[in-house]
C-alpha cells in the first residue's frame, strides 16, 4: 500500500496526460501490479473495473498470476459441456458451492499445477436439485468436493468447506485414476518405460508392466473394471489366498507390493504405433488404431523389462562405424519380452497367470533382446492459458487489453488542450496547399489561351 503523500512513488505509479500531468484514471484508490519480469512502470497492468473483493480477486489470479478459471455449470450443462468434453484420463473435480464465488487463487494455481492431471468444474448448490446430485454424485449438501475417477467407480465426496492445504493433499492423493492409464507423462512413473527403471528402484533389474489395450468404450470400460478388481485382490493378500486355489499366485501380489509389477491401460487409438508394436497380431487392428469393426477388443498383454547391471555400471562412449552399429546405440538400455493373454475375463484367471509369467521370467534365463520402442504420443495440447504473451496473458486478453489502451489513448489525445490550435493550423496550411494548387492551375490556363488565339489568326 503507498500512501498519496509518498509523492514521488505515487507519481511513479501514476499515468501521465500528454501535457506531462500525472493522474489516476480511475481516481483512488487505485489498484496496480508490476507481473514477474517487470521493472519499469511501462509494463504494470492497471486494475480497470470496479472495485469489489471478487473482481480484483479474479483480475489478480487471470493477469497478474496467469491462472486459469474455473467455470460454474448447470445441471443441464455439467454433462455435455464438461464431462463429456473433459479427457478420458483425466480426474474430474467438481466444487459445489452455496455462494456462487469464484474459486479462489489457491485452487485454481492447484488447476494449473495438475492441468496434465485433473479436471474443474464449480456448481452453484439449489435446494430443489437436491435429488439430482444425490443420485448422481451422492453429495446431500454443499460446499462439497466431488472427485470423479474411472468410469463405473464410485465418486468420492468430500462435505464441509475447503481448506487449501488439505485440498492439495487429498488431490495429491487423488490426482490418478486407480487404474492408472500408460501416457508419456506417467511412463516412468509407472515402470513401464524401456528408457526408465522400474517403480522398486534403480537396483532391480527385473520388473513387470501389465497393460490393458483397447479403444475407449464400453468394452474397455467393462474390462478397466475388471483389471481394478484384479489390483484390489492384489493388494489384498488375505483375499487372494481365500480367492485363489493355486499358491503360485501370491508370486503376483508379492511382486505388485514390492512395486515390480504395474498395471495400467493404454488408449489403443491414440497410442497406435505402440499399440501396434506389441500386439503384432492379425487381429490387432481390433485393438488398436482407428475403429474399422463394430466391435472393439480390448487385449491385456505384460511387458518383461530386464537391465544389464555391467552395462549399465560400465558405459563406454564411441562412434558408430557402421548403420548396423549405430542402430545399436540407438535401442532401448532394457531389454523387453512380451506376452498376451488370450484366456477369460475372470480375475483368478487372470492372476494366475500374470504369476506364473512373473516366476518364469525371475526363475529362467531368457534372452537379452533389446529393440527401440515407439514414443508414446501427448495426448494433451498445450493449454490456452500458458501460451500469453511474455508468459502473462492469454492472446485474446493481450489482444483486447492493446485495444482499450489505443482507445484510451486516442481520448486522452482528445483531451488535450494543445490538440484545437494544431488541428486548426493543419486546416489553414491544408486549405492554403489547396488554394496554392488551384491558382497555378489557373495560372497555366491563362497562359495556353494566348498562343491558341495567335495560331488561329495565321
Amino acid at each position: 500500500m503507498v500512501e498519496l503523500g509518498e509523492v514521488q512513488v505515487a507519481a511513479y505509479l501514476s499515468e501521465r496526460k500528454p501535457m506531462g500531468r500525472f493522474f489516476f484514471r480511475n481516481g483512488l484508490p487505485s489498484v496496480v501490479a508490476f507481473p514477474s519480469g517487470c521493472k519499469t512502470s511501462d509494463c504494470l497492468i492497471r486494475f480497470e473495473g470496479e472495485l469489489s473483493v471478487d473482481a480484483v480477486i479474479d483480475w489478480f489470479a487471470m493477469a497478474v498470476l496467469n491462472l486459469p478459471r474455473i467455470f460454474y455449470y448447470s445441471k443441464e450443462s455439467l454433462g455435455p459441456r464438461f464431462l463429456a468434453k473433459s479427457s478420458p484420463h483425466k480426474v474430474k473435480v467438481i466444487f459445489f458451492s452455496k455462494t456462487g464465488e469464484r474459486a479462489t487463487p489457491a485452487i485454481r494455481q492447484a488447476a494449473r499445477d495438475y492441468w496434465n492431471y485433473a479436471t474443474f468444474a464449480c456448481v452453484l448448490w439449489r435446494e430443489e436439485e437436491f435429488s439430482v446430485w444425490w443420485n448422481t454424485f451422492g453429495v446431500e449438501s454443499a460446499p462439497a468436493v466431488v472427485f470423479l475417477k474411472d468410469p463405473g467407480l464410485k465418486p468420492l465426496v468430500y462435505h464441509g468447506s475447503v481448506n487449501d492445504s488439505w485440498f492439495l493433499d487429498v488431490l495429491e492423493q487423488n490426482k490418478q485414476q486407480e487404474l492408472p492409464q500408460l501416457r508419456s507423462l506417467t511412463s516412468e512413473e509407472l515402470g513401464c518405460d524401456a528408457r526408465g527403471y522400474s517403480r522398486a528402484g534403480r537396483d532391480t533389474l527385473t520388473w513387470y508392466c501389465a497393460i490393458l489395450a483397447g479403444r475407449l468404450g464400453p468394452e474397455l470400460d467393462s474390462m478397466r473394471e475388471t483389471m481394478r478388481r484384479v489390483q484390489e485382490t492384489l493388494s489384498k493378500s488375505s483375499e487372494l489366498k481365500a480367492a485363489s486355489e493355486d499358491e503360485h499366485s501370491i508370486t503376483a501380489a508379492v511382486a505388485l507390493k514390492s512395486k515390480r509389477l504395474t498395471l495400467s491401460w493404454l488408449d489403443g487409438e491414440t497410442q497406435k504405433n505402440y499399440c501396434f508394436f506389441y500386439l503384432n497380431i492379425e487381429s490387432s487392428y481390433e485393438t488398436c488404431g482407428p475403429r474399422r469393426v463394430p466391435t472393439d477388443v480390448p487385449r491385456l498383454f505384460i511387458i518383461r523389462y530386464e537391465r544389464n547391471a555391467t552395462e549399465d555400471t560400465f558405459k563406454v562412449d564411441k562412434k558408430a562405424k557402421s548403420i548396423w552399429e549405430f542402430y545399436q546405440q540407438e535401442v532401448d538400455p532394457a531389454a523387453q519380452l512380451s506376452v498376451t493373454y488370450n484366456g477369460s475375463a475372470e480375475v483368478s484367471r487372470i492372476i494366475q497367470w500374470m504369476s506364473n509369467i512373473i516366476e518364469d521370467g525371475d526363475s529362467r534365463k531368457l534372452p537379452f533382446y533389446r529393440v527401440k520402442t515407439p514414443e508414446l504420443v501427448p495426448e494433451d495440447a498445450e493449454p490456452f492459458w500458458s501460451r500469453g504473451p511474455q508468459g502473462l496473458l492469454s492472446k485474446s486478453m493481450g489482444t483486447k487489453e492493446k485495444i482499450q489502451r489505443t482507445i484510451i489513448r486516442i481520448y486522452d489525445y482528445l483531451g488535450d488542450p494543445r490538440i484545437g490550435p494544431a488541428l486548426l493550423l493543419g486546416a489553414l496550411m491544408s486549405f492554403g496547399s489547396i488554394w496554392l494548387m488551384r491558382t497555378q492551375q489557373n495560372r497555366s490556363v491563362q497562359s495556353s489561351q494566348p498562343s491558341q488565339a495567335d495560331n488561329g489568326v495565321g
